[in-house]
């Protein structure tokens, strides 16, 4: 069966407010995974695809900005960060770094929610913004097994 909640990876290394974003996001419409440190969130990414990321930046090994400086050079992947580091220059060197958005601690719940819904509304957007390119994605395929021939509107080609 397909699931179609938005897959979310949660990465903090405290314990119990893991779980408890977890739990907080999973009653609340999303699947959800959750990763100790950068090195078990990379782990996860290669068994799930997910749709945005809540990131802590103060974690054991490497931190939440090096980790989300290096995830956006190979992906778009959104990113919440997510963090106690509150001041404005600590906002600026997120988002500088790859944040979409960026959360102090304390934080409500309820605007944790809200704006991961804003960032996942703006990407699904931008996806339906996305137009075929003329030719393939408008012409009719077809194929002709005994000629082996592939047919896109007035090509054709032979195998």
């Amino acid at each position: 069966m397909n699931d179609e909640r938005p897959h979310v990876l949660v990465i903090d290394d405290d314990n119990r407010l893991r779980d408890l974003l977890g739990k907080f996001l999973g009653e609340h419409g999303f699947l959800v995974v959750t990763a100790s440190d950068a090195a078990d969130a990379r782990d996860k990414m290669t068994l799930f695809a997910f749709d945005i990321i809540v990131l802590d930046l103060m974690m054991p090994g490497e931190n939440g900005l090096d980790f989300a400086e290096d995830l956006r050079r190979r992906s778009k992947i959104p990113i919440l960060m997510l963090t106690a580091m509150g001041e404005p220059e600590n906002r600026i060197e997120g988002l500088e770094r790859g944040a979409d958005d960026y959360l102090p601690k304390p934080f409500s719940s309820r605007e944790l929610e809200v704006r991961v819904n804003a960032i996942l509304r703006r990407i699904s957007y931008e996806r339906e913004q996305i137009t075929p390119q003329s030719g393939v994605g408008d012409a009719q395929l077809s194929f002709d097994e005994k000629a082996s021939r592939l047919r896109c509107g007035n090509t054709s080609v032979s195998f």
